[in-house]
């Protein structure tokens, strides 16, 4: 077999199967009705309201808002699928070999602002994009408590290490420190919460690690084992489907612990204090945030993310000895939260 038809075997054997898009926009509508119904029996109070949306250019989504429920002040989950004939700029400066090409997205992305401070806000987005030969899967979750909880962090990121190692021995290790990368505030020198996972590119053809950090630690972790054998489009999904359904076991032990402590003022001025840095990171880093502006998607969904009261103080420092010092201290940095045990 000669160099060339060993690279077209190889080529063919990595593309999706012709049901792809079909399958994965089926999935991610059914996590979007999992994790709502999940959410409305959580919250016991609140429902989402259904808003569908087209695309002028092809495509469309449905939002789905919660407000004033009894645990979450406002959250959003979304489902969208755009197709069309021009990328964005932001996929082709990571992936020019795309140009030329119809492209398709889809996913389901998610963001909760619960009401009371000890609850922290939490984030899911899993999705998929392929345009000709080109394909990849991406997401991830991430947990921003606004007080110190270990047991709390230790639980979200032991479900989705557990998840993680049903796929692959490697998966967690890579995928956490690129959260620890991605969701970090480089205008504040500080992690926008405790992480979780976040992943994205992955076509099962290099190494797992394919972020703009060259040198940071989940570039240097990933190049120290390698290039995993090859994965198909198949196992990819299942590995998606998998994360995108740890979810609510991640999170919902969380809320059920917090949901019915006591605060008063102080706390809750330092939770709308805090919900500022999710509105900062959103708007200035969020990649789907700038995708779906930039692909003209519905605008008031892209912003559903956003917290509905926030407050910003200049100058703010947490005293000292305090809770509010212990999460800037130890839960803004990252930490090995998965090895985490009681005392």
């Amino acid at each position: 077999m000669t160099v060339s038809s060993t690279f077209e075997a190889t080529s063919t054997q990595n593309l999706p199967p012709d049901d792809s898009k079909e399958r994965v926009s089926q999935f991610m509508r059914s996590l979007q009705d999992e994790i709502c119904q999940g959410l409305a029996e959580l919250d016991g109070l609140g429902t989402f309201q259904e808003d569908s949306w087209d695309r002028p250019e092809g495509g469309g989504g449905r939002s789905r808002v919660m407000r004033e429920g009894n645990v979450f002040e406002q959250g959003g989950v979304n489902f969208s699928e755009v197709w069309g004939d021009h990328l964005p700029p932001s996929i082709l400066k990571q992936r020019p070999e795309a140009e030329g090409h119809r492209f398709y997205a889809t996913g389901t992305s998610m963001v909760l602002h619960p009401r009371n401070p000890y609850v922290p806000t939490v984030h899911l987005n899993y999705r998929y994009f392929e345009a000709g030969p080109v394909w990849w899967f991406g997401g991830g979750a991430d947990l921003t408590p606004y007080y110190p909880f270990a047991e709390d962090a230790a639980h979200f990121h032991q479900t989705l290490k557990a998840t993680c190692d049903r796929h692959h021995d490697e998966y967690y290790k890579v995928f956490k420190l690129w959260c620890d990368e991605y969701f970090y505030l480089k205008h504040r020198d500080e992690t926008r919460g405790v992480g979780g996972l976040f992943f994205d590119y992955q076509d099962g053809q290099s190494e797992l690690y394919r972020g703009p950090d060259p040198t940071g630690p989940a570039a240097e972790y990933s190049r120290k084992i390698g290039i995993p054998p090859q994965r198909n489009w198949e196992a990819l999904f299942a590995f998606a489907q998998d994360c995108g359904r740890s979810f609510l076991p991640a999170y919902q032990p969380i809320v059920e612990r917090r949901s019915g402590m006591e605060y008063g003022d102080r706390e809750r001025n330092f939770q709308l204090y805090r919900r500022g840095r999710y509105v900062e990171f959103n708007l200035v880093y969020d990649r789907g945030t700038i995708f779906g502006l930039q692909t003209n998607g519905r605008t008031e969904s892209i912003l559903m993310s956003l917290p509905p009261l926030v407050r910003w103080e200049y100058g703010y420092q947490p005293e000292p000895n305090t809770p509010e010092a212990e999460l800037y201290d130890t839960f803004l940095k990252p930490q090995n939260w998965a090895d985490w045990t009681a005392h």
